[in-house]
């Protein structure tokens, strides 16, 4: 599991859009994101770059978290 800081999202349409953007890369992929606390946890096959890409590429900010 690859867990993101993503400080910019803020509401459930934010969670819809980030969610599609990593299922673009990788349709397999379990996203389970928390709006209160901005953390994105990504289950997946695809790369940690390539799913912050995607996040990066649907306008937000992710930062993978320490």
């Amino acid at each position: 599991m690859t867990v993101f800081n993503v400080p910019d999202m803020t509401c459930g349409g934010c969670v819809k859009a980030i969610t599609a953007a990593v299922k673009a890369v990788d349709a397999s992929a379990v996203v389970v994101a928390n709006v209160e606390t901005h953390v994105v946890e990504v289950s997946g096959a695809a790369s940690a770059e390539a799913v912050a890409e995607a996040m990066r590429d649907a306008g937000f900010t992710p930062a993978l978290a320490a």
